[in-house]
């Protein structure tokens, strides 16, 4: 564990940390926002989107006074295993390879060796950050952008009992059903379709799969809504299981970090409600 960064915010440390992952097989990193106060904290982990790693929500996701006010821990990884030797897209497409990890385990190759989002995820991160951090991981809410949104829904989903709650900004909520799926899942994990559905919230809420409390905040201008993010689908799947969830369409907000920064403050205080009680 090596700090590589550090700064005071409201009241407490915004923090960036360089280790090595047994997962990934490559250095990794992370950003942490410890707010003021004594004790073990509950944490919520923030996945980011495509092409982007913990920089972009710590620079411009306007989290800090939120936290800072109810006492949580934000966590932001990066998106994809990075270095020397590691497989991209043959391409350099922006969708896949470096910055595009989509939070499973790939098992196909080039990508098996290094790609390994899932599991550094759900159980080498956490397991980190309560070693080196005061967090109470009895109390962990998830969300994420795009991407990242797919990957919040999909592991908190697969792990309702970890999480209090889990939101996203504009995930892609059926990755089986859109193009960004499908060259991901293909990709990373084969042509068997079958291996694709633990990682598509939409079928693991057919499946069974539910969680706490649900949130999702779309914006009503994105560029990616109707090819790639598809949120009548998670409404209507979840209308059909009987999974509560909160979705809203706002008119007039795009993709970008205008969007997620003008309504993370409400995550947090939603959030925050669960993480209390």
């Amino acid at each position: 564990m090596e700090r590589i960064n550090r700064w005071r915010a409201f009241g407490g440390w915004q923090e960036v940390w360089r280790h090595d992952s047994k997962a990934t097989g490559t250095p990794m990193e992370f950003s942490i926002f410890l707010p003021e106060g004594e004790g073990p904290q509950p944490v919520l982990w923030y996945l980011s989107g495509l092409t982007c790693n913990w920089s972009n929500v710590t620079e411009k996701g306007d989290y800090r006074e939120a936290c800072a006010r109810h006492g949580i821990v934000f966590v932001a990884p990066d998106t994809s295993p990075r270095g020397e030797g590691v497989a991209d897209d043959a391409e350099g497409a922006y969708d896949f390879g470096l910055g595009a990890g989509f939070y499973v385990d790939a098992t196909e190759e080039p990508f098996a060796k290094h790609y390994k989002m899932r599991q550094y995820i759900e159980e080498e991160l956490p397991a980190l950050i309560a070693e080196h951090f005061p967090v109470d991981l009895n109390r962990q809410a998830i969300t994420g952008h795009s991407m990242g949104g797919h990957g919040a829904l999909t592991i908190g989903l697969r792990n309702p009992e970890r999480f209090k709650s889990v939101s996203a900004f504009a995930p892609i909520v059926a990755p089986t059903q859109c193009p960004w799926g499908h060259k991901a899942l293909g990709g990373y994990l084969g042509e068997d379709r079958a291996a694709w559905a633990e990682y598509d919230a939409c079928k693991l809420i057919e499946g069974g799969a539910r969680v706490a409390a649900l949130k999702v905040d779309q914006g009503g201008a994105d560029g990616f809504l109707e090819e790639q993010l598809k949120p009548e689908l998670l409404r209507e799947t979840c209308e059909t299981a009987g999974q509560v969830v909160e979705l809203e369409i706002h008119d007039g907000y795009d993709h970008s970090y205008y969007f997620i920064s003008s309504f993370m403050p409400a995550h947090i205080d939603w959030h925050a409600k669960y993480l209390k009680a």
